[in-house]
């Protein structure tokens, strides 16, 4: 008879997983592993998931959900291209602070080989893609950001801004090369008014004349 797991141990489970998965990559963590640390049998976690991948998909849909989440949160429609940026800075710096292991776990697939990569990349880059082309196309139309360059191309520029600040937050190596360039100290405050002093010029942003 299958052990039904509490809802306080799946999500132990989880973020054992999670944390395992992110120190080691995919390919390296172990189940066994994740059964010690999670006090959960092995023989338990394979009925509930019949292998590794599938428990590291899980892990990923549990990710994917949450970066939705934090999106939603920061992105109001009736924001203007500055505030919808101001606010995914904010949030993706709190987001990343809190949750460390689901940012070492994005890590360590972005270097995964063959069609598992295009899997990884499709699950949790599509929804970003289509959001952050689909604000700043809408801002060019508006005629408050330039228009030379191609939305698409724009947004995978911010894009790439994010995560590098997902990965100083949650990566070691990231944080003590970010010390060579600004120092030790993180300033939430400074660090969103310097970037987005960057992104309204790299952007060409201007306020709607009212």
């Amino acid at each position: 008879m299958l052990k039904k797991l509490t809802d306080e141990q799946q999500e132990k489970l989880l973020m054992t997983a999670v944390a395992e998965f992110g120190s080691k990559g995919p390919e390296r963590a172990a189940v066994s592993e994740i059964a010690r640390r999670s006090g959960i049998s092995v023989g338990v976690i394979y009925k509930y998931y019949k292998n590794k991948e599938a428990l590291f998909d899980a892990c990923l849909a549990r990710s994917t959900d949450m970066l939705k989440g934090m999106i939603a949160e920061a992105v109001d429609p009736e924001d203007s291209l500055a505030e919808a940026c101001e606010n995914l800075i904010r949030t993706c710096i709190s987001f990343a602070r809190k949750n460390a292991p689901y940012i070492q776990m994005y890590h360590a697939i972005t270097h995964e080989p063959g069609e598992r990569a295009a899997y990884y990349a499709e699950t949790i880059e599509k929804y970003t893609s289509e959001i952050y082309t689909g604000i700043i196309g809408k801002a060019q139309e508006e005629g408050i950001v330039r228009s030379d360059i191609d939305p698409a191309y724009l947004a995978f520029f911010f894009d790439n801004l994010l995560m590098m600040l997902h990965f100083d937050s949650g990566c070691r190596y990231y944080n003590e090369r970010r010390k060579f360039y600004i120092g030790a100290e993180y300033d939430d405050d400074k660090m969103t008014e310097q970037m987005m002093l960057f992104v309204k010029g790299a952007f060409g942003i201007r306020e709607p004349e009212v």
